[in-house]
């Protein structure tokens, strides 16, 4: 088993990251992600209201100026153009905005800022204003300058609808690009908080998860290299304790399980040697015999010896068949009382060699059943061969055959020193023999529960302690009836 095991864990292909490495790999990409777009979304909305709150107020304060303008200083213009240089020359908000007066061409006429008139901004608002009549706004970099600005453009008519030139309000950006700026790097600062307190938070948690798994593993590993029936403390009542508990129910399931193979491989390589030194004994012995009666004596022995070879034999190849799921049965109708019988034929000397009382009994009617005839026989001889060897000391075996119209039941009970009641539970398993002394591979009454199940029936046992024990063998009349209630 060592060696199979060495074998597979050379075979096991490289391991990819570890737990740690992936879950912060994906943790933090599923949270830089979502931090990401926050952070885009939040500076997209508090650009956009910081610069249409600029431009609705630009936008009102042009065309207040221009209604003004259109109201009272427009009648020719002479007028308007002195208006306007008085109206820039006054201007009172010139140290946060810049306020100038264009000719109906885009060209400057005044500016609060003291540009030279003559000169063209040539910004998109000044084009658009002056084609649609509308007003218009701006941003960008200033030509002249190359700061930026924002810029909304109004028309101005004369009192007889005329088109007299452009008021433009014009107010640097630096300002809100700035409170922008400053914003976005205060939620990139609470993003780098929240990452930090996701990789910290992380960092525990992982440690809390993957250490434990770590200690876990290592102690599977020393399970791996022969370690069986060693136990783990289970530190945690949550899952990873589960694990523990589960683990420590494995270590000891597979020292139970080593305990049995070992004790199989000790009880057959008997059960193999103690015939085989028989035979080999009395082969010998006749060699050197002369009388008739002995050497008729000793070779009745040799086969009595080969019988209890081919019969253990025979079990192994069964079980073999059974464990590795090749065990095929050769269904048909048969009649299961008759066999039963054929079986308690053939072992009634053998009983009476011992110096057992068979009793039989069998109803009345007994139907046929689908089953393996050969198989069955099997079972009954190894229940019969169990109630001699552990209940022969009661002196008498009794057994039945009835049917209570769905199944046949085959009883056989002895009257011996019985299981005791903490064996009984395993003694169908294989490999287990309990406490009992009595020769035998520890195999039987496995392949035997196997058979029964095998044929959609049960293999029940009952048993008390110097009372003796009856199994009963439940056979369905309806195989495919039985196989359906079962699914």
């Amino acid at each position: 088993m060592n060696e199979a095991i060495d074998t597979i864990t050379a075979e096991r292909p490289r391991r990819g990251p570890g737990i740690k490495r992936r879950w912060m790999l994906n943790s933090l990409s599923i949270v830089f992600i979502v931090l990401l777009a926050a952070v885009i979304a939040v500076s997209t909305f508090v650009s956009g209201y910081y610069y249409s709150n600029m431009r609705t107020s630009l936008e009102q304060s042009a065309k207040s100026t221009a209604q003004v303008f259109s109201d009272y200083y427009t009648s020719n213009y002479s007028t308007y153009y002195a208006s306007a240089k008085s109206y820039v020359e006054n201007f009172s908000e010139r140290n946060r905005l810049e306020l100038q007066f264009l000719s109906s061409t885009g060209r400057l006429n005044f500016s609060s800022s003291g540009l030279l008139a003559g000169s063209d901004p040539g910004t998109q608002d000044i084009a658009t204003a002056l084609s649609s009549g509308e007003t218009s706004s701006w941003s960008g970099r200033d030509p002249e300058t190359g700061e930026r600005i924002m810029a909304v453009s109004c028309p101005i008519t004369l009192a007889n609808g005329q088109p007299v030139g452009l008021v433009r309000y014009v107010s640097s950006l630096s300002k809100v690009d700035a409170r922008v700026i400053t914003f976005v790097l205060g939620a990139i600062a609470i993003g780098a908080v929240i990452v930090a307190f996701v990789v910290a938070s992380n960092r525990f948690f992982i440690r809390s998860i993957v250490n434990p798994v770590r200690e876990i593993n290592d102690f599977a590993k020393q399970i791996t290299k022969g370690s069986y029936g060693a136990q783990i403390d289970a530190k945690f009542d949550d899952e990873i304790g589960e694990l523990c508990d589960t683990i420590n129910e494995m270590s000891a399931e597979i020292s139970k399980t080593e305990k049995m193979k070992n004790d199989f491989i000790a009880s057959v390589s008997h059960e193999l040697r103690t015939p085989l030194t028989v035979i080999a004994g009395w082969a010998e012995t006749i060699m050197y015999m002369d009388d008739p009666e002995e050497m008729k004596s000793g070779v009745e022995t040799i086969l009595k010896e080969a019988r209890r070879l081919t019969s253990l034999v025979e079990e192994l190849l069964v079980f073999t068949s059974i464990d590795g799921g090749r065990m095929k049965l050769h269904m048909e109708q048969m009649d299961a009382a008759a066999e039963f019988e054929e079986v308690m034929f053939v072992y009634r000397d053998t009983l009476k060699a011992q110096n057992i009382q068979l009793e039989y009994s069998c109803g009345e009617d007994i139907p046929e059943i689908t089953g393996d005839a050969e198989r069955l026989k099997q079972v009954f001889y190894n229940i019969l061969d169990n109630a001699a060897k552990h209940g022969g000391s009661g002196g008498r075996i009794t057994t039945s055959v009835t049917c209570n119209g769905s199944e046949i039941l085959i009883r056989v009970r002895d009257y011996g020193a019985g299981i005791p009641a903490a064996d009984l539970p395993y003694v169908k398993q294989k490999f287990y023999k309990g406490a009992s002394s009595t020769r035998g591979s520890g195999i039987g009454l496995a392949v035997a529960n196997e058979i029964v199940e095998l044929h959609g029936g049960s293999l029940d046992i009952d048993s008390n302690e110097g009372e003796g024990t009856a199994v009963t063998i439940r056979l369905p009349l309806s195989m495919e009836a039985d196989m359906k209630k079962r699914k």
